[in-house]
Formats: C-alpha cells, structure tokens, sequence
C-alpha cells in the first residue's frame, strides 16, 4: 500500500526549510503544452531540452507510481481561436496558417503512455472550456504537478483556475520555462508562490520515493 512521502527541502529562497509532502493516492502531474509546435522554441531560463528532459522524468515517476499524468496540448483553428483586440497579439493570422501539420502533436520525449489522459484546449489555460477539472475530480485528486510552457502563459493560466477550484499545487521550477527569463522569474516570484510549492525536479522525486 502506497503512503504520504514526506521529504525535507530548502524553500526556493533558500533562507528556510520546508516540508514538501505529496500524497502518491491524491496527487496527478499536468503537463502543459510540451507539443512540437510549442515547446521547441527557444526558451529561458531553462532551454527546450531541459524542461522537456525533466518533465519526461516526471511523467516516468508518477507512471511507475500507479499516478496520473495528465498532458495537455493546444489545437485551434482560425474558426475557434481568440480573436480579441490586444496591443500585442500572440500570433499574427499568417503564422496561425503557417502551423505544420504536427505542430500539437506531444513532444516524443514524453513517452506519452495508454494511460495517459490527453487533455485538448483552445486557450491559454487547461481548465476552460475542457474536463480537466472533471477528471481530477473523479480520480479524487487534490494536487497536481505542474510543468511544461511557458511560465507566464500556459502554466500559470492553469495553476489560477486550479488554485481558484482548490487544489493544491507544486510547481517543477526547472521543468517551466518561457521566453525570457524575466517573464519567467516575475510569473514564479510574483504569482506561482502565492498559490502553491515551488520545488526543483529532483525534489519532487525524491517525495515520490517509496
């Protein structure tokens, strides 16, 4: 029977020690937007490589723990994408048509398994709009993982709905990432913090350790 894992980790800061507990019967890792067309840009602070590396270490983790792993793409059209009026908009109508065929398909680092849930959206974040919150809810999950891009769009659009229906959140810090890595830092320092864990890759591990 599986049980809490319960490890010891220095805060993110650095100036205190905190207790990172994840219940391995209650938890679920919601990958985001880790697709050909996204997640091979040039990202920082942590490059393609290394956000899709330890998301892939994730995933494997919380397979071989029975956990879900929940991975979320974007698909849109010119039909059902966001055309609101903005100062700067994300893609200009020619690069929407532009898209390869492939470009929502999962990176292959990720092994996507048969036991995956794939999640498709239309926006931003996971939850509007799709049964995110209605298969977390089925499986009795309180706390997701989250990782994948960027930090400041995808990930934290998510982790507010999720923080807003109530559930717990880790954050895998060296697994997000995003276009820059003040867009990065200001989404983790200002925003990500306040609703949840911030933890590095192999902490997070090391709590799923039975």
């Amino acid at each position: 029977m599986r049980t809490n894992n319960i490890v010891a980790v220095r805060g993110c800061t650095g100036d205190k020690l905190e207790t990172l507990s994840i219940d391995t019967k209650s938890a679920a890792l919601v990958v985001i937007d880790l697709q050909k067309g996204i997640a091979t840009r040039e990202l920082q602070p942590y490059n393609s490589q290394t956000v899709i590396g330890n998301a892939a270490r994730l995933a494997g983790a919380f397979r071989r723990n029975g956990m879900p792993v929940f991975l979320v793409h974007v698909i849109s059209s010119d039909k059902d994408r966001l055309n609101v009026i903005a100062d700067e908009a994300m893609f200009s109508r020619p690069q929407a048509q532009q898209m390869p065929k492939d470009w929502s398909e999962f990176v292959p680092e990720l092994n996507a398994s048969d036991s995956d849930i794939v999640i498709t959206k239309k926006q931003w974040g996971a939850f509007y709009g799709t049964e995110l919150e209605l298969q977390l809810r089925r499986r009795k999950i309180d706390t997701i993982v989250l990782c994948g891009v960027a930090t400041n769009y995808g990930v934290e659009s998510t982790a507010r709905f999720a923080y807003e229906f109530g559930f717990n959140q880790v954050f895998a810090e060296d697994a997000i990432s995003s276009m820059s890595r003040e867009m990065h830092d200001a989404s983790v320092n200002y925003v990500l913090k306040r609703m949840g864990r911030v933890r590095k890759t192999d902490e997070i591990l090391e709590s799923l350790k039975q």
